[in-house]
This record gives structure tokens, C-alpha cells and sequence, in this order.
């Protein structure tokens, strides 16, 4: 099964080599028929500390590295 990669922003940074991705969803109300925009936060493993707050980052699932984490930063797309 191939490995889900998310795009989405940075929103915390404070812990060490852990940032919090907010990642935003858009989809159509099947009853409303109006756009309804969700996000859900994952924290993420970043090992050099280098995404800041704002940066938008691609995530990737992996293997669960602490309780609460597995995701893992793969890029930074664009940093702000």
C-alpha cells in the first residue's frame, strides 16, 4: 500500500524536531451542495528544525515515532 503524502501549513514549531501541519479539505455538502472547507492537525517529525510558522510542506505517512506521530516532513514547498 503506497504511503499518503499530505500538503498542507505550518501552525506550531515550539516542540523540538515535532512541527503541528494543518491540512485543509474541500468538498461538496451532499445535502447544502456548498463548498465546506474541514482541516484536521498532524504533528510532524522534522529532524533539523528547519520549517518555520507559515511554511507550506509535503508530509508523508511512515512509521510511528513517538505516541502521537507519523508523519515525517519531505519538502518545504514554500517558505513565507
Amino acid at each position: 500500500m503506497p504511503k499518503r503524502v499530505l500538503q498542507g501549513t505550518v501552525v506550531s514549531d515550539k516542540n523540538d524536531k515535532t512541527v503541528v501541519v494543518r491540512v485543509e479539505r474541500r468538498f461538496t455538502h451532499p445535502m447544502m451542495k456548498k463548498t465546506v472547507r474541514m482541516s484536521k492537525k498532524y504533528k510532524a517529525h522534522d529532524e533539523n528544525n528547519a520549517c518555520k510558522v507559515g511554511d507550506v510542506v509535503t508530509i508523508e505517512e511512515t512509521r510511528p515515532i513517538s505516541k502521537d506521530k507519523s508523519w515525517v516532513v519531505v519538502t518545504d514547498v514554500q517558505a513565507q
